[in-house]
């Protein structure tokens, strides 16, 4: 083994040459690239006891793996809201790995990562038209950025109770709001102990909406009684893109006490365009909000960021600081990221955040969420017009939510669907609407064009006609 390692040393720069080239090979065919495949059974395989060094082992990932990743980075892969990548991300990520930091602190003993992280964030709160009176930082995903935010909003509202739930465990019935809420805000309920069952769902608008009935929020806002309550909002629900009337809260705000919360994982990019930016209108007076990066912002994954009010800094800091950490200084006098969000290990995934942002700039990210939702709207015509598919709801961004016209039944929508991610050279994923069983297409990659509509409609009515 040592021997390999030493002959690696060596050729280091002709082994990552061949994986540049590997590299390269992928993303310029990526539009060819097949978006689903029959996956292999998983075996159980012993390691070797020498190695066989890079280039053999780049040799054998070719022979055995390669040729089944599918183009989850690629135009017409519009299942699960995955962003792609742009070049200057990709740059970033490759020297985010070659740097290999750990972004922890900026005193004069750490390094210039920290910096990094904070100029990114910077350029972020520039791009979503927010004031700079949030503290922001990367985490792995929408997930842990909703972790993070939410484990913010626990500890406020024990202390609005007299506790210190960071310390001593949750106490006491917690009270949470929400209209539609996404899966991984309810997981992290879970997470953090509050359970994903113990929140009162508000009603929505009626009519084809996702959004928060504010008249509804108003009633069990009173019901309360005065009481402080966690309220979770959405800038874009999951399948139709919906926003919460975000200036109806923020004066609701000025009334009531309560932590607010936004999960904007994709929705936020609105703020990017002026065409759609008034979705977002009075979202900066929320205490925190999600923004997930390997979406619309098209960085690799994994990447996102949380934004929580700098006001409640030490509640956030008592909520994750490393106390019994001498090493790391007094937390209060230091600033460390380790006491501000989960984990204590993290890659730089600021620097492909800052690469992007820097690359292309406030009007490169207003063409990729305009773009986006042009290409949406393109294929939610195509659905309009179609006799075998119909909305199931009104195109508000770039989620398109439809169904087939003739048998909505969970096996036929299904063994469509199916048969349409078998073509390989288009992904969707299914959905439920109101009780309808449904299909749901996200557009937020920077690539995707009007030519790669054009090849969906044919798949689709091509499978259409077959099933």
């Amino acid at each position: 083994m040592e021997h390999f390692l030493k002959e690696d040393l060596i050729n280091f720069e002709t082994l990552l040459e061949k994986a540049k080239l590997k590299g390269i090979e992928y993303l310029q065919h990526l539009d060819k690239r097949k978006t689903s495949t029959t996956v292999p059974p998983i075996t159980n395989e012993n390691l070797n006891e020498e190695g066989i060094g890079g280039q053999e082992t780049l040799a054998q990932f070719k022979e055995k793996w390669e040729s089944q990743i599918v183009g989850a980075s690629g135009p017409r892969y519009l299942g699960y809201v995955v962003g792609g990548t742009t070049p200057a991300s990709i740059m970033g990520d490759w020297l985010a790995t070659i740097y290999d930091q750990n972004p922890q602190t900026v005193n004069s003993q750490g390094d210039v990562s920290v910096q990094i992280e904070h100029a990114a964030i910077q350029l972020m709160l520039d791009l979503f038209q927010l004031p700079n009176d949030f503290l922001g930082g990367f985490v792995s995903g929408a997930t842990m950025s909703n972790f993070t935010c939410l484990g913010v909003a626990r500890q406020w509202i024990g202390k609005e109770m007299g506790q210190d739930f960071a310390k001593d465990g949750i106490n006491g019935k917690l009270n949470i709001l929400s209209a539609t809420p996404h899966s991984s805000a309810l997981k992290c309920l879970s997470m953090l102990g509050i359970g994903s069952k113990n929140y009162t769902l508000i009603e929505t608008i009626k009519g084809n909406r996702e959004a928060i009935d504010i008249q509804d929020l108003k009633k069990n806002i009173e019901i309360l009684n005065g009481d402080p309550f966690i309220l979770i909002s959405s800038a874009g629900t999951v399948n139709t893109a919906d926003f919460d009337d975000f200036k109806a809260i923020a004066e609701l705000k000025e009334h009531y006490n309560f932590w607010w919360h936004i999960d904007g994982a994709f929705g936020g990019f609105a703020a990017c365009s002026p065409k759609y930016d008034h979705l977002t209108e009075g979202w900066d007076k929320a205490d925190s909000i999600t923004v997930d990066c390997h979406k619309w912002l098209n960085v690799p994954y994994d990447s996102a960021v949380f934004f929580v009010k700098k006001q409640h800094s030490k509640l956030q800091m008592e909520t994750f600081q490393n106390s019994n950490a001498p090493y790391l200084g007094d937390p209060s006098e230091n600033f460390n990221y380790l006491n501000f969000l989960p984990e204590n290990s993290r890659r730089l995934r600021a620097l492909p955040a800052w690469f992007s942002l820097t690359a292309y700039g406030k009007k490169g990210y207003r063409y990729i969420v305009e773009n986006a939702v042009d290409m949406a709207q393109l294929f939610s015509n195509f659905i309009e017009e179609n006799d075998s598919f119909e909305l199931l709801a009104p195109t508000r961004l770039n989620n398109v939510c439809f169904t087939l016209k003739s048998d909505t039944s969970q096996a036929k929508v299904y063994s469509f669907l199916n048969a349409l991610n078998k073509s390989e050279l288009v992904y969707m994923t299914p959905t439920k609407y109101k009780n309808t069983f449904g299909i749901r297409a996200s557009f937020v990659n920077w690539r995707t064009s009007a030519s790669d509509i054009d090849i969906i409609k044919s798949e689709m009515l091509n499978v259409i006609s077959h099933i």
